[in-house]
Formats: structure tokens, sequence, C-alpha cells
């Protein structure tokens, strides 16, 4: 699956932010829980949107391990389902995302 671009106008930033579809394996835990194999769906150098069998609420801290790195910290901004949005505590290095995107083609 090729990465897309989106724009997508991000309301808690007030600014237009470039997301990027993408189907990437990813393990995510919250902070003292074993680790869960889930899919991230779209990512950019601020946040990504997660499918986990987790139950995840807003305002849940977990940690994700993108493929090759090591593990992130992340909050869930708001979780319906089996989807959450996400966002990193430090914005990705553009190689970072260059790399995720690349990996998912």
């Amino acid at each position: 699956m090729g990465a897309k671009p989106q724009t997508e106008f991000s309301r808690s930033e007030n600014r237009l932010v470039d997301r990027r579809s993408v189907l990437i394996g990813v393990r995510v835990r919250r902070p003292g829980e074993t680790w869960f194999k889930s899919q991230i769906t779209d990512v950019t150098t601020t946040g990504f949107r997660l499918k986990s069998f987790m139950k995840l609420t807003a305002e849940d801290d977990l940690w994700i391990m993108l493929p090759g790195f090591e593990g992130r910290r992340a909050r869930v901004l708001w979780s319906r389902a089996h989807e959450s949005g996400c966002v990193f505590e430090r914005p990705l290095h553009a190689a970072i995302l260059d790399h995720i995107i690349k990996i998912s083609l």
C-alpha cells in the first residue's frame, strides 16, 4: 500500500497538517503493561491513527514502537471502536517519517 498525502485541518493547532495514509505493523503498550501488536493507518510528524484491540480512552499515555526504532511516548486524543488518534510526545524527525512511509510501500 502506498503512502498517500492527505491534508486535514488540525483544530487543535489551527494549521494544515499533511497526513500520510500507511499500513504499518507496530507494537504499543500502556505504561506498566505488556506490548500488543497493532497497526498505524496514517501518520504525520506529530501523530498517528492507531488500529488496535486494546481498550484505549482519551488522555491515555502509551508507548509505541515503530519498526526499526526505540519506543516513543504518545498520548491518545480520541478513541472510537478500535481506532484512536494519538499525538507523539515529541514530533518525529522528518527523516524518521520518510523511513516509516518508505517501509509502508
